[in-house]
C-alpha cells in the first residue's frame, strides 16, 4: 500500500537528490532543529519586549508581533519551494542569515525608537518580516534534508516534535534566564551566537558546506562586537530617548527600570514611564498622602500598594500614631533600588529600613485576595492604566478588594492620571469606585472625592479618596509635616474650575473590559498629537 504522507511531498521532494545523511549528520540536524526553534521564539519575544518598552502597550504590541511573525513564518514555509540545488548549504545560509538579522534585531529597534522615529514601524515589523520569514525556510529545508533515505511521514514527525520543545524551552529560558540576566539587547545576539554555532556546526557537518565557514567567522566577530558593547549601546540610545544623564539602568523580569539625574533632578521611570522627579515629588507625593492620614481618626495600620520607591512610606512614616507599614511591589529591583543605592535612600529619607516597615513582593490585587488583615488607610501608588494589564489594578473587582481590607473606618486613596490631559480615564476611575461596592453592603458602598494637584514634572494630575462614608474636604488638617502644602493649599486640592471638573459620561472598568485603558490611551495620544 502507498505512503499517502509520502505520494502528497513527493512533488515537493522531487527536486531534492542527494545522499542520505549519516547517522551522525541526521543527530546534528535533529539538533539544530531543536536550537533554531528556541531561537526562532526568542526573537519574536525580545521584539515583543523591545516594542512594549518604546510603544507601551504590551498586550498590543505582543499581539501585532506574534502576528506577524506567524504570517512571515508561512512566507518563509512557502518560499521554501523555491529553494532548489544544494539544501546544506542552503540551510547554512539561512542560519548566518538569521543569526546576523536575528542577533542584532534588538540594537536595531532601539537606534530606529531613537532615531529615526519616524520611520519606527516600517523598520521594526520589516525586520519581524525577515527574521519570519528566514525561520519559516529553516523547518521545510530541514525536513527535506531528514527525508533522504527516510519516510516523510517520519522527518515532518521528527522535526516538529523537536520544533515544538525547542519552542518550550526558549519561552521558559526567555522569563526566568535571558531577559532578567542578559537583558533585552543581549538576549537577542547571544541566541544570535547560537544560531551562528548552529551555522558553523551544519557546515562542518556538510559534504559541501565548509567553506561557508568563512561567513560564520566574520558574522561572528560582529556579533561579539555588538555584545561587548550593547550595554554602552542601549545606555547612549536612552540618553538620547531620556533626554539626561542615565545614573543607573537594570532589565528586571517584571520591567525596565532607568533612573536619570539633570543637576538636581533624579528621575525615576519604569518602561520608560515616569514615577517621580526629585524637584517636584513632594508636590505628588503629599497630595496623595496628606487627605487620607488627615481623613482616618488614628491611622495606626497603613497599606501601600505599589510605591516601592519609598516617597510614600516617608511620608506616612512622619505621621505620630502609624505604628506598622505593609508595602506591596511586584518588583524587587525598585524596592531593593530605594533600600540600598544612596541618592534614593536620601531622597525617600531611609524609609525601608524603618522597622515598622515590612516589604512584601508581591501583585497588588493577589496580595489583596490572600489573609484577612485590615488597614486604617490603603494608599494606592499604581502605575498609570496605560494598558489593559494594568487596567485590573483599576477596576471593580480590585477596589471590592481593597474596600473589605478597609478597617470599618478606614479610608483609601489612589492616584487616577490626570484629569487634564485624559479626563475620561480619571473621571472612570471615580465612576469604578463608586460602582465597586453594592448599596446593600453593610457599611454601605464607597463614596469617592476626587481631588487633583498641579506637579510640573507631570502637569495636572488627579487623585481618589474613598470611604464607606461621605468626607468632608473642610475638615482635612495637615497631620504630618510638609514642605509643599498649608491648610489653604490642601483645601484648594479639592476645588475644581469648571473646564477641569466637568465630568464626562464614561464606562466602569472591569475584569472583562478594561475600560480606563481605552480613555487613557486615547486621552495622551489626543494631547501629545
Amino acid at each position: 500500500m502507498d505512503d499517502p504522507v509520502a505520494d502528497a511531498a513527493h512533488g515537493a521532494a522531487a527536486g531534492d537528490a542527494g545522499p542520505a545523511p549519516t547517522s551522525r549528520q541526521r543527530l546534528v540536524l535533529l539538533g539544530a532543529v531543536f536550537v533554531v526553534a528556541a531561537c526562532g521564539l526568542v526573537y519574536e519575544l525580545v521584539a515583543g519586549a523591545v516594542s512594549s518598552y518604546l510603544l507601551g502597550d504590551a498586550i498590543t504590541q505582543y499581539s501585532l508581533v506574534i502576528g506577524v511573525f506567524m504570517c512571515a513564518m508561512g512566507l518563509g514555509s512557502w518560499l521554501a519551494r523555491f529553494v532548489h540545488g544544494d539544501l546544506w548549504k542552503a540551510l547554512i545560509r539561512v542560519e548566518l542569515a538569521l543569526a546576523l538579522v536575528g542577533g542584532l534585531s534588538s540594537l536595531t529597534t532601539f537606534a530606529a525608537g531613537a532615531w529615526l522615529a519616524a520611520w519606527f514601524e516600517p523598520i521594526f515589523y520589516g525586520q519581524g518580516i525577515a527574521i519570519g520569514a528566514l525561520v519559516g525556510l529553516e523547518i521545510p529545508i530541514l525536513v527535506r534534508l531528514l527525508r533522504r533515505g527516510g519516510t516523510v511521514r517520519g522527518a515532518v514527525s521528527d522535526a516538529l516534535a523537536l520544533d515544538y520543545v525547542g519552542a518550550l524551552l526558549g519561552a521558559v529560558a526567555f522569563p526566568l534566564l535571558a531577559l532578567p540576566v542578559l537583558g533585552m539587547a543581549r538576549a537577542s545576539i547571544v541566541f544570535g551566537l547560537l544560531n551562528l554555532a548552529v551555522a558553523a556546526i551544519l557546515a562542518a557537518a556538510s559534504p559541501t558546506g565548509r567553506r561557508l565557514l568563512w561567513g560564520a567567522g566574520g558574522i561572528g566577530v560582529v556579533l561579539v562586537l555588538a555584545l561587548l558593547g550593547s550595554n554602552r549601546w542601549v545606555r547612549h540610545v536612552e540618553d538620547v530617548m531620556y533626554q539626561d544623564t542615565i545614573v543607573y539602568a537594570e532589565q528586571t523580569p517584571y520591567q525596565r527600570v532607568v533612573v536619570t539625574r539633570w543637576r538636581d533632578d533624579l528621575r525615576l521611570y519604569l518602561d520608560g514611564h515616569i514615577q517621580f522627579s526629585s524637584v517636584d515629588e513632594a508636590r505628588y507625593h503629599e497630595a496623595l498622602v496628606l487627605p487620607v492620614l488627615s481623613a482616618v481618626a488614628r491611622p495606626g495600620r497603613v497599606l501601600i500598594l505599589g510605591g516601592g520607591d519609598g516617597l510614600a512610606a516617608r511620608r506616612v512614616l512622619q505621621h505620630p500614631d502609624v505604628s506598622t507599614v505593609d508595602l506591596v511591589d511586584l518588583d524587587p529591583a525598585v524596592t531593593d533600588l530605594a533600600h540600598d543605592w544612596p541618592p534614593l535612600v536620601r531622597l525617600n529619607g531611609d524609609a525601608l529600613s524603618d522597622p515598622r516597615v515590612t516589604v512584601h513582593h508581591a501583585d497588588a490585587m493577589a496580595f489583596l485576595q490572600e489573609g484577612d488583615a485590615r488597614w486604617d488607610a490603603i494608599i494606592i501608588d499604581l502605575p498609570d492604566p496605560h494598558s489593559p494589564a494594568l487596567a485590573k489594578l483599576y477596576s471593580t473587582s480590585f477596589y471590592a478588594l481593597v474596600a473589605r481590607r478597609l478597617a470599618p473606618s478606614g479610608v483609601m486613596v489612589t492616584q487616577a492620571s490626570s484629569p487634564f490631559y485624559a479626563p475620561e480615564a480619571f473621571w472612570s476611575v471615580v465612576a469604578t469606585i463608586d460602582a465597586a461596592v453594592p448599596e446593600e453592603h453593610p457599611l454601605g458602598p464607597l463614596r469617592a472625592l476626587p481631588y487633583h494637584a498641579h506637579v510640573p514634572s507631570f502637569g495636572e494630575w488627579g487623585f481618589v479618596l474613598a470611604a464607606h462614608r461621605d468626607l468632608d474636604p473642610a475638615a482635612l488638617t495637615i497631620t504630618i509635616p510638609t514642605t509643599v502644602h498649608d491648610a489653604d493649599s490642601l483645601h484648594a486640592l479639592f476645588v475644581w474650575d469648571k473646564a477641569l471638573g466637568a465630568r464626562p459620561t464614561v464606562s466602569v472598568t472591569t475584569l472583562d473590559d478594561p475600560a480606563v485603558a481605552a480613555y487613557y490611551r486615547r486621552g495622551w495620544k489626543g494631547y501629545n498629537e
